[in-house]
């Protein structure tokens, strides 16, 4: 039994600060990625939906939002939530539910109407909550924690803020060529080093944005795809959904205290190392055999990081591999030729999904004047609060 499921659709509402629900822009993505699938709603079994906390209501709401926002008929709906991780998650509940016979067709949708300004948690004491514990008693906003990153980058690898700034400028060049993308502005870096500082060493244009927006996919077995008339779509090969392992020996912010290392040893590979590793342990490739990435840029810095815990390099050669070209467009493994975050902001439970998108349109050889060539497997990485890791491996 083959562990493929197949991307019949894809869709997006166009990321930026619109000023409508969330609801409004999952549904458009929901109805784009139908429309690319050659599907009507009633034809999809089960709905998937990427948590948002702004909707109204006191908890958190996606799958059944969505499902009556198209129109009630009777799908099975499932909502997830882990913060940034919250689409691939998503992803990963369909693949099962398809996988199990549960579902011939699964639709997957996420998006959200993110606030003005940096994230923050939501009103109320919660003592027992790292993510409001560093607030509270650090006052450690998002860009303060990619502020530390770099900084720790700069003392163990000599990594430059001339260095972060590259990834910007990178990043910048692709999102102009992107419909759906917020920022479709081209950047030199003396702009971003003239850019107002935010959390030193990182300057403005150094940060992704908040956005709106939404994304879609629509998922269904291979055996469907063929008889739906799709027979070599693009297939989703796995979906890594991973923890830390204990101890862990360096400070990772939201949590604001390490695990004890006196009696264990650390763990032979980061975090964030092991989330790709399970993708590929899983799809039985290595990052050799890649054609391109969409990686989780919250900060120019940590994109730098994300090269080496993906295995394009070694640790600490990631500033080198970016000057020598090998991940722009025309690179031997482009990176975030979307945009990433740079281009778009975040809007959370879409930019997991949003990563899918474009590895479709790319394998596909559908993304116009961003089509990397001869593209035949991407990957996605991902980081969701308090210890949820993602990746995607998409082939085709």
């Amino acid at each position: 039994m083959t562990a493929d499921v197949a991307v019949l659709g894809v869709g997006m509402h166009p990321w930026g600060k619109w000023g409508r629900g969330f609801a409004e822009y999952g549904t458009a993505a929901a109805r784009a990625a139908l429309a690319d699938a050659g599907l009507a709603w009633r034809d999809i079994g089960s709905i998937v939906g990427a948590d948002t906390v702004r909707g109204g209501y006191p908890g958190y709401v996606a799958g059944a939002t969505f499902a009556k926002a198209l129109g009630w008929q009777g799908a099975r709906v499932t909502s997830v939530y882990a913060a940034c991780a919250s689409g691939a998650q998503a992803i990963a509940a369909a693949r099962a539910q398809i996988l199990a016979g549960l579902a011939d067709v699964v639709l997957v949708v996420g998006a959200d109407a993110a606030p003005k300004g940096f994230f923050r948690p939501a009103g109320g004491d919660r003592p027992d909550d790292p993510d409001w514990l560093r607030f509270r008693l650090l006052g450690a906003t998002n860009p303060t924690y990619f502020g530390l990153y770099a900084r720790r980058r700069m003392a163990e690898f000599g990594d430059t803020p001339e260095d972060f700034a590259l990834v910007k400028v990178k990043n910048a060049a692709m999102g102009a060529l992107n419909p759906y993308a917020r920022y479709r502005v081209r950047v030199t870096a003396e702009e971003v080093a003239a850019s107002r500082v935010v959390a030193d060493p990182l300057r403005l244009l150094d940060i992704c944005a908040t956005s709106d927006g939404g994304a879609a996919l629509v998922l269904s077995s291979v055996e469907f795809a063929r008889r739906h008339g799709a027979p070599r779509p693009v297939r989703i090969r796995a979906v890594s959904t991973v923890t830390p392992r204990y101890p862990s020996t360096v400070l990772d912010l939201p949590d604001i205290a390490t695990d004890s290392a006196a009696a264990v040893e650390p763990p032979a590979e980061s975090f964030r190392a092991s989330i790709a590793r399970a993708a590929y342990d899983e799809a039985g490739i290595g990052p050799e055999e890649l054609s391109l990435a969409e990686v989780y840029d919250l900060s120019t810095a940590l994109e730098l990081q994300w090269y080496e815990d993906l295995g394009l390099c070694g640790a600490g050669e990631a500033a080198k591999l970016l000057h020598e070209g090998a991940t722009a467009p025309g690179g031997r493994i482009p990176v975030n030729s979307s945009g990433g975050l740079a281009s778009f902001g975040e809007a959370v439970p879409a930019q997991a999904i949003a990563q899918v998108c474009e590895l479709t349109w790319q394998l596909r050889e559908a993304a116009g004047d961003r089509q990397v060539a001869h593209a035949r497997v991407g990957i996605t990485a991902n980081q969701g609060l308090f210890g949820h890791g993602s990746s995607v491996i998409a082939v085709r």
